[in-house]
């Protein structure tokens, strides 16, 4: 009988959420949190292994749709300017992290989290916004150098958390050392095959036919690569993530393909994703003061070396599109409940840090949305005046 239950109420949230959403005036992503947490709270959704399994596969389906939003082309291709103050922008939230963490007397989890850049959510504001917009183009280009200096900082903690700093962490470096330069070299390869044989391309991916093989080509290379991390023990969300960028970079004529997967995704495996995040987090751990107040702390913190760090991006873009990156960056939703996990699931941290994380990860993705929301509102309202 739970397990019915368990089944009608996701069914009944992920088709009511876009109504709830509309609504109360806020992006659909938060609102999914929240539900997702009341319900936990209430007692109509729990934890449950299939549940807990579709919840992975739709976080890792986010990543894998993030790395569609990435234009490999438009990044090599930028000007050396715009990469190093993208670099800039990364190098100066590790180093106010670890000065205001310090300075604070944070957990160094909780450091560790801080300057953390996950660009899953940015899949969403492109679906919102459109892709077009220049400050969510500059978003996705800090948010790819950060996502992949944040998995791989992950990958390390985990890594450590699980055989500790010795011979077998420095082997589990070398294979992702040798993975990154695996997928560079096999990039390099097929981009000058399919240089030399456009029509590879085609055969590989049929504009015509009622096989959907272009689908079946993009799970194809999103569950491959899963496997492979699994096979390296590395972080899955990277595998994915890559997966999801060889797709754009290779067949980015398929208009129609991303249309196919990102409906895929944020109609079932994402609403999924986020709901199992809210039930994550016990509502009734409000009732203790420190969770609160540790909570808004890292959240202030988190908003505020991006902010502090923005500043390198001020030649590139106007202030309020340096504080729209900012705000855009400023949601390691997926990536900091990882973190939280793995400090708490090795003992590294309490629950109460735990739950500190938790909140401050669900705060962080409520804010930074609705003041986008209201930033692009007052975007549009004053081109209209004008």
């Amino acid at each position: 009988m739970h397990d019915i239950t368990l089944l009608l109420t996701l069914s009944a949230s992920i088709w009511l959420s876009p109504f709830l959403a509309k609504i109360l005036r806020m992006p659909t992503a938060p609102v999914e949190i929240l539900l997702g947490s009341v319900l936990a709270y209430v007692g109509l959704i729990r934890h449950h292994e299939y549940f807990d399994l579709i919840a992975n596969i739709g976080f890792l389906y986010l990543m894998f749709l993030a790395g569609l939003e990435v234009n490999l082309k438009q990044i090599t291709r930028s000007p050396k300017s715009t990469l190093k103050k993208a670099l800039l922008f990364v190098v100066a939230l590790g180093i106010l992290a670890g000065i205001v963490g310090v300075l604070l007397d944070f957990d160094p989890f909780i450091i560790l989290s801080l300057p953390l850049v996950s660009i899953g959510l940015l899949a969403s504001l492109a679906k919102t916004y459109g892709r077009e917009a220049h400050w969510l183009q500059l978003a996705f280009m800090v948010g790819v150098l950060g996502e992949i200096i944040s998995i791989a900082a992950l990958t390390i903690l985990d890594a450590a958390s699980t055989v500790g700093f010795g011979i077998k962490l420095a082997i589990e470096m070398a294979y992702l050392l040798l993975f990154i330069v695996g997928i560079y070299l096999l990039y390099r390869l097929l981009h000058l095959l399919f240089w030399w044989y456009p029509e590879f391309k085609v055969i590989l991916m049929p504009r015509l036919g009622t096989s959907d093989q272009d689908v079946r080509l993009a799970m194809a290379l999103f569950f491959i690569l899963i496997a492979v991390m699994l096979l390296l023990h590395l972080e899955l969300a990277l595998g994915a993530f890559i997966a999801g960028v060889a797709i754009s970079a290779f067949f980015h004529h398929e208009k129609e393909l991303e249309s196919k997967l990102s409906s895929l995704g944020f109609g079932f495996l994402v609403p999924l994703f986020f709901m199992h995040v809210g039930a994550s987090f016990d509502l009734g751990s409000l009732q203790t003061p420190a969770i609160l107040t540790g909570a808004l702390t890292i959240t202030a913190v988190m908003f505020g070396i991006r902010i502090l760090a923005a500043f390198y991006l001020r030649t590139l873009i106007d202030k309020r599109s340096a504080l729209m990156v900012a705000l855009a960056l400023s949601m390691p939703l997926t990536l900091q409940v990882a973190v939280a996990t793995i400090g708490y699931t090795t003992k590294n941290i309490d629950i109460i840090t735990y739950y500190q994380l938790i909140l401050a990860s669900l705060f962080e993705v409520i804010i930074a949305m609705l003041a986008i929301k209201a930033l692009q509102a007052k975007v549009k309202k004053q081109s209209k005046d004008t």
